[in-house]
């Protein structure tokens, strides 16, 4: 059974702007964006086609096959610090990312959209986002009171974290 892909619209008054995004909302209070360029896909999975790995990191939820391809999956809040997807959850919301040959599920509470801005307009994370953060951002742009955090899809593939031991 192939099931619904979020709607992902373009954010209002965003048409004229320069490069798209796909934005995620990781908790009630903080949104990230990821360049378009890598995700390759967008599905909605019930939990129960991931296949848990034991001994691997908090954030790596497991094994995921589709399509004839098999990729490891994580959850990007967990990964970033901060709560993450419930045990309730039933299906989860998951992007593709693709840097070089290598592909990696990243399981988010929310998609928002797409959204679109220059690139010049990105500054630096440093001092404004915790530490353990910073490595897997691009940087940040500044949206009112609050920020939207630019992730880093290389960083994010290729992490200490995911890496074999």
């Amino acid at each position: 059974m192939k099931l619904p892909t979020p709607e992902l619209q373009l954010t209002p008054g965003q048409a004229g702007a320069s490069d798209p995004y796909l934005r995620l909302q990781l908790s009630s209070n903080v949104s990230t964006a990821i360049p378009m360029e890598a995700a390759r896909e967008v599905l909605v999975v019930p939990v129960e086609q991931i296949t848990p790995i034991p001994n691997m990191p908090d954030c790596v939820l497991g094994l995921l096959n589709q399509r004839s391809r098999v990729f490891w999956v994580v959850d990007l809040s967990v990964m970033l610090g901060y709560s993450g997807l419930t045990s309730s959850d039933r299906q989860l919301n998951i992007i593709i990312l693709q840097s070089g040959q290598t592909p990696l599920g990243l399981a988010v509470p929310a998609m928002q959209g797409i959204t679109r801005f220059p690139a010049d307009g990105i500054q630096s994370p440093i001092g404004t986002v915790a530490p353990n953060i910073a490595p897997y951002l691009r940087g940040c742009l500044p949206e009112g009171q609050e920020i939207l955090l630019i992730l880093d899809p290389e960083a994010i593939v290729h992490a200490s974290v995911l890496q074999r031991q």
